[in-house]
């Protein structure tokens, strides 16, 4: 915010001497065709001061924001990456563990004893 603070009253400033310039024209010369010529100068002189210092406080802007936007996309990248190596140790961890968690299962499914319920009371 400050910058934008500082870049309006820079750009007051520059529209301050510019109407400056041009006061300072209109009392320079006495007669109208002077007038006429100086106050044109003034204006165009206004204008590229103008000019030049919106064109300077784009640059600064486009600069700032393709900082920033580069940075994210940096970031993105970065976390895509993690992902990734995330993923590929999730399915070595897979890899390496399914066969004995299989045969854990299979031997818990295959061995089962049957009992009667301490519980249980027949009826007659």
């Amino acid at each position: 915010m400050t910058s934008q603070s500082q870049g309006i009253q820079q750009l007051l400033q520059a529209e301050k001497r510019a109407k400056d310039k041009l006061e300072e024209a209109k009392k320079k010369n006495g007669t109208a065709q002077g007038k006429g010529r100086r106050l044109k100068q003034a204006k165009e002189e206004a204008v590229a001061e103008t000019d030049q210092y919106r064109l300077q406080m784009e640059k600064a802007f486009r600069l700032k924001q393709s900082k920033i936007m580069g940075s994210q996309s940096h970031l993105a990248d970065e976390i895509e990456e993690q992902t990734l190596e995330k993923i590929k140790e999730l399915n070595r961890s897979y890899s390496a563990c399914m066969e004995s968690v299989m045969n854990q299962l299979l031997s818990m499914v295959c061995s089962l004893q049957a009992e009667v319920h301490v519980n249980y009371r027949a009826t007659d």
